[in-house]
């Protein structure tokens, strides 16, 4: 395998995760029939995870335990980090919005700027896919036009574009698309409209899995389930490193959505 490509990225220097409630099973579903959940499987999996963030040097910040809301441990669609932004969200899912209390003083803690999403716009943090300075929104079941106009408001004065992008066959934009270092997509062309991200070139996954993959820096992280798709991204010059969340992606859960990735805080 030839050596990865090395791209101009920040490197995440802290991430936020919440550890899976026991009730994990209860947690909100659209897309997937319910099936049993181990929940002593799962954490054992979110901690395997979370322990592939500190190796790479990321400095892992735990959100206090909520212990009543299952959907809890994952995070991403509660916070959006765009430098040194951070955007608490409205999440779609009425049940998950109890999951931003308390949000604010940590993220200011840690040296950012905070702002929320207000009614009546609905933000899942899964909608937002950075690419460069193009903000791509996905406009689901979970994340509305509002939120968009929302977005603009505060990302546009830092430079960004942001794009909104139809979401049909999946929860969120990142379970249909998301992007390797540099710049090429991994998509499932039939769950989103990829005609707003222009000519790029397309790696189609080829497991359902395979769509949402987890930048760090250059390192890429795939679902242990989309063993073809992570071939195929090696195949490119990328390491690759292969996360087991089985037991997490039965409640259409992917790398992406177990951690916010945050470039410009100050860990506490």
């Amino acid at each position: 395998m030839t050596p990865h490509r090395r791209h101009e990225r920040c490197p995440p220097a802290a991430a936020l995760v919440r550890r899976p409630a026991r009730h994990l099973a209860e947690a909100e579903l659209t897309h997937l029939a319910r099936q049993p959940v181990d929940p002593d499987r799962a954490a054992s999996q979110h901690t395997a995870y979370v322990e592939v963030l500190r190796q790479y040097g990321v400095a892992v910040r735990h959100l206090p335990a909520a212990p009543s809301h299952p959907d809890g441990v994952f995070v991403e669609d509660v916070v959006v980090a765009v430098g040194g932004l951070a955007i608490v969200t409205r999440p779609g899912a009425a049940s998950r919005r109890g999951e931003t209390a308390g949000l604010e003083p940590i993220l200011a803690a840690m040296g950012l700027e905070v702002v929320t999403v207000e009614p009546p716009a609905t933000l899942d943090g899964g909608d937002v896919l950075q690419i460069g300075t193009c903000v791509y929104v996905g406009r689901s079941s979970r994340t509305n036009d509002a939120a968009v106009e929302q977005l603009r408001r505060w990302l546009v004065p830092l430079g960004r574009t942001v794009v909104p992008v139809d979401v049909t066959g999946a929860l969120h934009l990142k379970t249909a698309v998301t992007a390797l270092p540099d710049g090429e997509l991994v998509a499932r062309p039939d769950c989103v409209d990829l005609a707003p991200f222009g000519p790029r070139p397309i790696l189609v996954a080829p497991e359902p899995t395979g769509a949402d993959v987890l930048l760090l820096d250059d390192l890429v992280v795939v679902s242990a389930s989309a063993p073809r798709t992570a071939e195929e991204i090696a195949g490119r010059g990328f390491e690759v490193v292969a996360v087991a969340i089985d037991e997490l992606e039965k409640l259409e859960a992917g790398p992406t959505c177990l951690s916010v990735l945050l470039t410009d805080a100050q860990p506490t």
